[in-house]
Protein backbone atom coordinates (compact mmCIF):
# COMPACT_ATOMS: atom_id res chain seq x y z
CA UNK A 1 0.00 0.00 0.00
CA UNK A 2 2.53 2.34 0.57
CA UNK A 3 4.61 1.49 -2.73
CA UNK A 4 1.10 2.30 -4.30
CA UNK A 5 0.84 5.56 -2.82
CA UNK A 6 4.39 6.52 -3.79
CA UNK A 7 3.71 5.52 -7.08
CA UNK A 8 0.59 7.57 -7.30
CA UNK A 9 2.34 10.45 -5.48
CA UNK A 10 5.35 10.59 -8.33
CA UNK A 11 2.39 10.00 -10.75
CA UNK A 12 0.83 13.48 -10.00
CA UNK A 13 3.96 14.78 -9.59
CA UNK A 14 4.70 14.33 -13.27
CA UNK A 15 1.36 15.18 -14.57
CA UNK A 16 1.85 18.19 -12.72
CA UNK A 17 5.13 18.99 -14.22
CA UNK A 18 4.46 17.85 -17.55
CA UNK A 19 3.52 21.38 -20.04
CA UNK A 20 1.17 19.79 -21.46
CA UNK A 21 -0.84 18.39 -19.10
CA UNK A 22 -0.51 21.65 -16.73
CA UNK A 23 -2.06 23.40 -19.52
CA UNK A 24 -4.55 20.81 -19.63
CA UNK A 25 -5.18 21.19 -16.12
CA UNK A 26 -4.94 25.06 -16.29
CA UNK A 27 -7.41 25.64 -18.86
CA UNK A 28 -10.62 24.16 -16.56
CA UNK A 29 -10.50 27.54 -14.88
CA UNK A 30 -12.33 29.49 -17.63
CA UNK A 31 -14.49 26.21 -19.16
CA UNK A 32 -17.55 27.61 -18.08
CA UNK A 33 -17.10 31.27 -20.03
CA UNK A 34 -19.58 31.63 -22.97
CA UNK A 35 -18.51 34.34 -25.50
CA UNK A 36 -20.03 37.66 -25.22
CA UNK A 37 -22.61 38.54 -27.20
CA UNK A 38 -21.82 41.10 -30.05
CA UNK A 39 -22.20 44.64 -29.22
CA UNK A 40 -25.47 45.95 -31.49
CA UNK A 41 -23.43 49.15 -32.97
CA UNK A 42 -19.83 47.97 -33.03
CA UNK A 43 -20.86 44.70 -35.03
CA UNK A 44 -22.24 47.14 -37.17
CA UNK A 45 -19.07 48.35 -38.10
CA UNK A 46 -17.90 45.20 -37.81
CA UNK A 47 -19.74 43.99 -40.78
CA UNK A 48 -19.32 46.82 -43.06
CA UNK A 49 -15.74 46.87 -43.06
CA UNK A 50 -16.29 43.06 -44.42
CA UNK A 51 -18.08 44.13 -47.35
CA UNK A 52 -16.56 44.23 -50.19
CA UNK A 53 -19.07 46.52 -52.14
CA UNK A 54 -17.74 49.73 -53.59
CA UNK A 55 -21.87 50.78 -52.67
CA UNK A 56 -21.82 50.25 -49.04
CA UNK A 57 -22.37 52.85 -46.71
CA UNK A 58 -22.15 52.80 -43.33
CA UNK A 59 -25.02 54.91 -41.21
CA UNK A 60 -24.51 53.05 -38.18
CA UNK A 61 -21.71 54.70 -36.32
CA UNK A 62 -22.14 57.33 -33.91
CA UNK A 63 -19.36 59.22 -34.81
CA UNK A 64 -19.19 62.72 -37.23
CA UNK A 65 -18.07 62.57 -40.45
CA UNK A 66 -17.76 65.65 -43.27
CA UNK A 67 -19.58 65.77 -46.65
CA UNK A 68 -16.95 63.58 -48.30
CA UNK A 69 -17.44 60.77 -45.24
CA UNK A 70 -14.01 61.21 -43.89
CA UNK A 71 -13.32 61.85 -40.43
CA UNK A 72 -12.90 65.21 -38.99
CA UNK A 73 -9.99 66.95 -36.72
CA UNK A 74 -11.33 70.13 -35.74
CA UNK A 75 -8.75 72.81 -36.43
CA UNK A 76 -9.24 74.87 -32.77
CA UNK A 77 -8.27 70.77 -31.67
CA UNK A 78 -5.51 71.06 -33.90
CA UNK A 79 -4.35 74.11 -32.84
CA UNK A 80 -4.94 73.55 -29.29
CA UNK A 81 -2.53 70.32 -29.93
CA UNK A 82 0.50 72.43 -31.47
CA UNK A 83 0.54 75.00 -28.70
CA UNK A 84 0.87 71.69 -26.14
CA UNK A 85 3.08 69.59 -28.32
CA UNK A 86 6.33 69.04 -26.38
CA UNK A 87 4.84 69.85 -22.96
CA UNK A 88 7.73 68.51 -19.92
CA UNK A 89 4.51 67.53 -18.05
CA UNK A 90 3.29 64.14 -18.73
CA UNK A 91 2.80 63.07 -14.99
CA UNK A 92 0.01 61.61 -13.62
CA UNK A 93 -3.18 63.79 -12.99
CA UNK A 94 -4.68 64.29 -9.50
CA UNK A 95 -7.71 61.37 -9.09
CA UNK A 96 -10.16 64.61 -9.58
CA UNK A 97 -8.67 65.40 -13.09
CA UNK A 98 -7.76 68.60 -14.30
CA UNK A 99 -8.94 71.59 -12.57
CA UNK A 100 -8.80 73.40 -14.98
CA UNK A 101 -10.57 71.14 -17.44
CA UNK A 102 -13.57 70.49 -14.87
CA UNK A 103 -13.90 74.49 -14.30
CA UNK A 104 -14.10 75.53 -18.05
CA UNK A 105 -16.91 72.16 -18.66
CA UNK A 106 -18.80 73.16 -15.42
CA UNK A 107 -19.49 76.36 -17.09
CA UNK A 108 -20.55 74.58 -20.33
CA UNK A 109 -23.65 73.08 -18.24
CA UNK A 110 -24.16 75.69 -15.71
CA UNK A 111 -23.41 78.91 -17.09
CA UNK A 112 -20.62 81.42 -17.15
CA UNK A 113 -21.95 83.25 -14.66
CA UNK A 114 -23.73 80.18 -12.38
CA UNK A 115 -24.23 80.91 -8.62
CA UNK A 116 -23.62 77.16 -8.25
CA UNK A 117 -19.83 77.79 -9.57
CA UNK A 118 -19.22 80.39 -7.67
CA UNK A 119 -20.55 79.51 -4.09
CA UNK A 120 -18.27 76.08 -4.75
CA UNK A 121 -21.60 74.00 -4.52
CA UNK A 122 -20.21 71.52 -7.20
CA UNK A 123 -18.74 68.24 -6.83
CA UNK A 124 -16.97 67.38 -10.27
CA UNK A 125 -14.37 65.24 -11.59
CA UNK A 126 -12.98 64.54 -14.66
CA UNK A 127 -14.24 60.98 -16.16
CA UNK A 128 -13.47 58.61 -19.52
CA UNK A 129 -16.29 60.79 -21.31
CA UNK A 130 -19.91 60.26 -20.74
CA UNK A 131 -19.35 56.35 -20.34
CA UNK A 132 -17.34 56.77 -17.22
CA UNK A 133 -19.20 59.96 -15.85
CA UNK A 134 -22.02 57.53 -16.36
CA UNK A 135 -20.57 54.14 -14.45
CA UNK A 136 -18.54 56.61 -11.55
CA UNK A 137 -22.28 58.09 -10.64
CA UNK A 138 -23.86 54.57 -10.87
CA UNK A 139 -21.68 53.04 -8.59
CA UNK A 140 -22.11 56.37 -6.22
CA UNK A 141 -25.07 55.95 -6.18
CA UNK A 142 -25.48 52.17 -5.25
CA UNK A 143 -22.87 52.87 -2.33
CA UNK A 144 -24.78 55.85 -1.11
CA UNK A 145 -28.45 54.82 -1.63
CA UNK A 146 -28.25 51.24 -1.91
CA UNK A 147 -32.06 50.75 -1.54
CA UNK A 148 -32.79 52.56 -4.52
CA UNK A 149 -33.23 52.36 -8.33
CA UNK A 150 -32.94 54.11 -11.48
CA UNK A 151 -35.60 54.54 -13.94
CA UNK A 152 -34.43 54.91 -17.88
CA UNK A 153 -36.41 55.59 -20.82
CA UNK A 154 -37.27 53.55 -23.43
CA UNK A 155 -35.59 53.37 -25.81
CA UNK A 156 -31.97 54.68 -24.49
CA UNK A 157 -28.63 54.20 -25.52
CA UNK A 158 -27.91 50.48 -25.11
CA UNK A 159 -24.79 50.85 -22.85
CA UNK A 160 -27.10 52.98 -20.28
CA UNK A 161 -28.64 49.58 -19.05
CA UNK A 162 -24.89 47.56 -19.03
CA UNK A 163 -23.77 50.75 -17.29
CA UNK A 164 -26.25 50.51 -14.08
CA UNK A 165 -26.34 46.87 -14.25
CA UNK A 166 -22.47 46.10 -13.74
CA UNK A 167 -23.12 48.74 -10.76
CA UNK A 168 -25.64 46.27 -9.70
CA UNK A 169 -28.21 49.45 -9.80
CA UNK A 170 -31.74 48.13 -10.22
CA UNK A 171 -33.48 49.10 -13.17
CA UNK A 172 -36.86 50.53 -14.17
CA UNK A 173 -37.93 52.00 -17.29
CA UNK A 174 -40.03 54.86 -17.99
CA UNK A 175 -42.14 56.00 -21.62
CA UNK A 176 -40.66 58.07 -23.47
CA UNK A 177 -40.77 57.39 -27.28
CA UNK A 178 -43.94 57.21 -29.58
CA UNK A 179 -43.81 54.56 -32.47
CA UNK A 180 -47.18 56.17 -34.21
CA UNK A 181 -46.29 59.75 -33.58
CA UNK A 182 -42.42 58.40 -33.96
CA UNK A 183 -42.08 61.59 -31.55
CA UNK A 184 -42.48 62.12 -27.80
CA UNK A 185 -44.89 59.98 -25.42
CA UNK A 186 -45.27 63.03 -22.95
CA UNK A 187 -48.42 61.37 -21.73
CA UNK A 188 -46.87 58.24 -20.48
CA UNK A 189 -43.46 59.42 -19.39
CA UNK A 190 -45.68 62.00 -16.95
CA UNK A 191 -47.26 59.59 -15.82
CA UNK A 192 -44.38 57.08 -15.47
CA UNK A 193 -42.97 59.90 -13.23
CA UNK A 194 -46.28 60.60 -11.12
CA UNK A 195 -46.13 57.07 -10.74
CA UNK A 196 -42.64 56.37 -9.42
CA UNK A 197 -41.96 56.26 -5.63
CA UNK A 198 -40.79 59.36 -4.15
CA UNK A 199 -37.31 59.95 -4.48
CA UNK A 200 -36.41 57.82 -7.16
CA UNK A 201 -33.67 58.51 -10.11
CA UNK A 202 -34.22 59.04 -13.43
CA UNK A 203 -31.55 59.50 -16.04
CA UNK A 204 -32.77 62.34 -18.51
CA UNK A 205 -31.02 62.72 -22.01
CA UNK A 206 -30.21 66.83 -21.75
CA UNK A 207 -31.01 67.28 -25.41
CA UNK A 208 -30.70 65.14 -29.42
CA UNK A 209 -31.94 62.27 -27.36
CA UNK A 210 -30.38 59.07 -28.37
CA UNK A 211 -31.13 56.59 -30.37
CA UNK A 212 -34.03 58.55 -31.30
CA UNK A 213 -33.31 62.43 -31.30
CA UNK A 214 -37.08 63.25 -30.26
CA UNK A 215 -36.57 65.83 -27.17
CA UNK A 216 -39.06 67.53 -24.92
CA UNK A 217 -40.27 71.39 -26.03
CA UNK A 218 -38.86 74.02 -23.50
CA UNK A 219 -42.37 73.96 -22.40
CA UNK A 220 -42.36 70.41 -21.48
CA UNK A 221 -39.10 70.25 -19.74
CA UNK A 222 -40.57 72.80 -17.42
CA UNK A 223 -43.66 70.74 -16.86
CA UNK A 224 -41.18 67.79 -16.20
CA UNK A 225 -39.16 69.67 -13.96
CA UNK A 226 -42.03 70.59 -11.53
CA UNK A 227 -43.21 67.54 -11.27
CA UNK A 228 -39.76 65.88 -10.36
CA UNK A 229 -39.92 69.00 -7.56
CA UNK A 230 -43.52 67.54 -6.26
CA UNK A 231 -42.32 64.08 -6.56
CA UNK A 232 -38.60 64.87 -4.88
CA UNK A 233 -36.97 63.14 -7.43
CA UNK A 234 -33.53 62.87 -8.27
CA UNK A 235 -32.69 63.69 -11.94
CA UNK A 236 -29.54 62.65 -13.69
CA UNK A 237 -28.85 63.92 -17.10
CA UNK A 238 -26.58 62.37 -19.69
CA UNK A 239 -25.74 65.06 -21.54
CA UNK A 240 -23.34 64.00 -24.87
CA UNK A 241 -24.21 66.14 -27.52
CA UNK A 242 -24.16 69.63 -26.00
CA UNK A 243 -23.61 72.16 -28.84
CA UNK A 244 -24.03 69.36 -31.59
CA UNK A 245 -27.60 69.16 -31.38
CA UNK A 246 -28.87 72.22 -32.39
CA UNK A 247 -25.23 74.02 -33.01
CA UNK A 248 -25.94 76.31 -29.57
CA UNK A 249 -24.31 74.99 -26.08
CA UNK A 250 -26.33 77.37 -24.36
CA UNK A 251 -29.59 76.39 -26.13
CA UNK A 252 -28.49 72.54 -26.17
CA UNK A 253 -28.41 72.86 -22.06
CA UNK A 254 -31.91 74.49 -21.70
CA UNK A 255 -33.20 71.52 -20.28
CA UNK A 256 -30.64 71.41 -17.58
CA UNK A 257 -31.12 74.94 -16.65
CA UNK A 258 -34.53 74.67 -16.69
CA UNK A 259 -34.29 72.12 -13.65
CA UNK A 260 -31.05 74.43 -11.61
CA UNK A 261 -34.07 77.77 -12.02
CA UNK A 262 -36.42 75.23 -10.06
CA UNK A 263 -34.05 74.58 -7.29
CA UNK A 264 -33.53 70.89 -8.22
CA UNK A 265 -30.24 69.44 -7.42
CA UNK A 266 -28.80 67.16 -9.94
CA UNK A 267 -25.99 65.37 -11.39
CA UNK A 268 -24.87 65.57 -14.97
CA UNK A 269 -22.49 63.59 -17.04
CA UNK A 270 -20.94 65.94 -20.09
CA UNK A 271 -18.19 64.31 -22.76
CA UNK A 272 -16.16 66.00 -25.71
CA UNK A 273 -16.50 63.10 -27.77
CA UNK A 274 -19.27 64.75 -30.14
CA UNK A 275 -18.88 68.31 -29.52
CA UNK A 276 -15.07 68.51 -30.09
CA UNK A 277 -14.21 65.24 -32.10
CA UNK A 278 -12.37 63.84 -29.38
CA UNK A 279 -14.03 60.55 -29.54
CA UNK A 280 -10.66 58.55 -28.64
CA UNK A 281 -9.55 61.06 -26.13
CA UNK A 282 -12.05 59.91 -23.38
CA UNK A 283 -12.29 63.21 -21.80
CA UNK A 284 -15.68 64.20 -19.85
CA UNK A 285 -16.90 64.96 -16.71
CA UNK A 286 -19.18 64.06 -13.61
CA UNK A 287 -20.84 67.20 -11.78
CA UNK A 288 -23.58 66.73 -8.41
CA UNK A 289 -24.79 70.01 -7.25
CA UNK A 290 -25.00 70.06 -3.75
CA UNK A 291 -26.01 71.54 -0.98
CA UNK A 292 -23.41 73.52 0.26
CA UNK A 293 -19.61 74.37 -0.03
CA UNK A 294 -18.66 71.58 2.85
CA UNK A 295 -21.05 68.80 1.26
CA UNK A 296 -19.61 69.35 -2.27
CA UNK A 297 -16.18 68.79 -0.66
CA UNK A 298 -17.26 65.53 0.76
CA UNK A 299 -19.34 64.16 -2.11
CA UNK A 300 -16.32 64.97 -4.51
CA UNK A 301 -13.95 62.79 -2.12
CA UNK A 302 -16.06 59.99 -2.35
CA UNK A 303 -16.01 60.18 -6.20
CA UNK A 304 -12.97 60.40 -6.34
CA UNK A 305 -12.65 57.64 -3.69
CA UNK A 306 -14.64 55.29 -6.54
CA UNK A 307 -12.38 56.64 -9.59
CA UNK A 308 -9.23 55.26 -7.66
CA UNK A 309 -9.83 51.64 -8.38
CA UNK A 310 -11.24 51.70 -11.54
CA UNK A 311 -8.60 53.66 -13.07
CA UNK A 312 -6.75 55.70 -10.75
CA UNK A 313 -6.51 58.97 -12.42
CA UNK A 314 -7.61 60.40 -15.91
CA UNK A 315 -5.73 60.75 -18.64
CA UNK A 316 -3.66 63.79 -19.24
CA UNK A 317 -3.89 64.98 -23.47
CA UNK A 318 -7.59 64.98 -23.84
CA UNK A 319 -7.76 67.54 -21.04
CA UNK A 320 -5.18 69.78 -22.13
CA UNK A 321 -6.85 69.75 -25.29
CA UNK A 322 -10.41 70.91 -24.23
CA UNK A 323 -8.32 73.38 -21.51
CA UNK A 324 -6.61 75.31 -23.99
CA UNK A 325 -9.33 75.57 -26.51
CA UNK A 326 -11.99 76.49 -23.79
CA UNK A 327 -9.25 78.23 -22.04
CA UNK A 328 -8.53 81.08 -24.81
CA UNK A 329 -11.53 83.15 -26.37
CA UNK A 330 -9.87 83.40 -29.49
CA UNK A 331 -9.92 79.27 -29.77
CA UNK A 332 -13.10 79.06 -27.79
CA UNK A 333 -14.81 81.04 -30.44
CA UNK A 334 -13.62 79.02 -33.31
CA UNK A 335 -15.09 75.82 -31.58
CA UNK A 336 -18.50 77.72 -31.36
CA UNK A 337 -18.20 78.45 -35.13
CA UNK A 338 -17.24 74.55 -36.10
CA UNK A 339 -19.37 72.68 -33.91
CA UNK A 340 -22.29 75.19 -35.55
CA UNK A 341 -20.52 73.63 -39.00
CA UNK A 342 -21.01 70.51 -37.81
CA UNK A 343 -24.86 70.51 -36.78
CA UNK A 344 -25.65 72.64 -39.32
CA UNK A 345 -24.68 69.64 -42.09
CA UNK A 346 -26.66 67.58 -40.32
CA UNK A 347 -29.16 69.18 -40.22
CA UNK A 348 -29.11 69.77 -43.59
CA UNK A 349 -28.83 65.93 -44.37
CA UNK A 350 -32.31 65.69 -43.03
CA UNK A 351 -33.61 68.11 -44.71
CA UNK A 352 -32.51 66.89 -47.89
CA UNK A 353 -33.47 62.78 -47.29
CA UNK A 354 -36.71 63.63 -46.44
CA UNK A 355 -37.64 65.90 -49.45
CA UNK A 356 -35.43 62.58 -51.23
CA UNK A 357 -37.98 60.56 -50.09
CA UNK A 358 -41.27 62.51 -50.58
CA UNK A 359 -39.59 62.74 -54.18
CA UNK A 360 -39.96 59.68 -55.00
CA UNK A 361 -43.17 59.40 -54.36
CA UNK A 362 -42.91 57.69 -50.49
CA UNK A 363 -46.30 56.55 -48.85
CA UNK A 364 -45.23 57.47 -45.74
CA UNK A 365 -44.75 60.64 -43.80
CA UNK A 366 -41.06 61.30 -43.70
CA UNK A 367 -41.83 64.15 -41.46
CA UNK A 368 -40.05 63.11 -38.12
CA UNK A 369 -36.92 63.11 -40.01
CA UNK A 370 -36.40 66.49 -39.76
CA UNK A 371 -38.48 67.16 -36.50
CA UNK A 372 -35.85 65.22 -34.66
CA UNK A 373 -32.26 66.56 -33.96
CA UNK A 374 -29.04 65.47 -33.47
CA UNK A 375 -27.08 63.00 -34.64
CA UNK A 376 -29.74 59.86 -34.79
CA UNK A 377 -33.09 60.22 -36.55
CA UNK A 378 -35.23 57.14 -35.40
CA UNK A 379 -36.31 56.07 -39.03
CA UNK A 380 -39.29 53.96 -38.14
CA UNK A 381 -37.73 51.15 -40.13
CA UNK A 382 -38.46 47.38 -39.15
CA UNK A 383 -35.94 44.69 -38.06
CA UNK A 384 -36.89 43.16 -41.55
CA UNK A 385 -36.26 46.59 -43.48
CA UNK A 386 -33.35 46.96 -42.49
CA UNK A 387 -32.01 43.23 -43.11
CA UNK A 388 -33.30 44.21 -46.43
CA UNK A 389 -31.06 47.24 -47.01
CA UNK A 390 -28.29 45.45 -45.66
CA UNK A 391 -28.57 42.71 -47.90
CA UNK A 392 -29.75 44.11 -51.12
CA UNK A 393 -28.14 47.59 -50.94
CA UNK A 394 -24.94 47.55 -48.42
CA UNK A 395 -26.54 49.81 -46.24
CA UNK A 396 -25.65 49.46 -42.64
CA UNK A 397 -27.35 50.48 -39.83
CA UNK A 398 -28.28 49.41 -36.19
CA UNK A 399 -31.71 46.86 -36.27
CA UNK A 400 -34.24 49.06 -34.30
CA UNK A 401 -33.78 51.84 -37.56
CA UNK A 402 -31.54 54.00 -35.70
CA UNK A 403 -29.32 55.91 -39.05
CA UNK A 404 -26.73 58.28 -38.01
CA UNK A 405 -27.08 61.40 -40.10
CA UNK A 406 -23.19 61.94 -39.73
CA UNK A 407 -23.02 59.52 -41.86
CA UNK A 408 -25.30 60.56 -44.78
CA UNK A 409 -23.79 62.65 -46.96
CA UNK A 410 -24.91 64.73 -50.66
CA UNK A 411 -22.43 61.83 -52.32
CA UNK A 412 -24.92 58.79 -50.62
CA UNK A 413 -28.33 60.63 -49.38
CA UNK A 414 -29.59 60.19 -52.96
CA UNK A 415 -28.81 56.21 -52.77
CA UNK A 416 -29.88 55.84 -48.95
CA UNK A 417 -33.78 57.49 -50.08
CA UNK A 418 -33.84 55.40 -52.75
CA UNK A 419 -33.29 52.44 -50.76
CA UNK A 420 -35.31 53.61 -48.12
CA UNK A 421 -38.48 53.66 -50.64
CA UNK A 422 -37.70 50.30 -52.34
CA UNK A 423 -38.15 48.24 -48.23
CA UNK A 424 -40.62 50.65 -47.39
CA UNK A 425 -43.22 51.48 -50.21
CA UNK A 426 -44.90 48.53 -49.77
CA UNK A 427 -45.92 49.29 -46.11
Amino acid sequence: MAMMAIRNSASRRTMMSSPISGLRYMSTWWKNVEPAPKDPILGVTEAFLADSSPDKVNVGVGAYRDDNGKPVVLDCVREAERRIAGTSFMEYLPMGGSVKMVEETLKLAYGDNSEFIKDKRIAAVQSLSGTGACRVFADFQKRFCPGSQIYIPVPTWSNHHNIWRDAQVPQKTYHYYHPETKGLDFKGLMDDVKNAPEGSFFLLHACAHNPTGVDPTEEQWREISQLFKAKNHFAFFDMAYQGFASGDPARDAKSIRIFLEDGHHIGISQSYAKNMGLYGQRVGCLSVLCGDEKQAVTVKSQLQQLARPMYSNPPLHGAQIVSTILGDPELKSLWLKEVKIMADRIIGMRTTLRESLEKLGSPLSWEHVTKQIGMFCYSGLTPQQVDRLTSEYHIYMTRNGRISMAGVTTGNVGYLANAIHEVTKSS
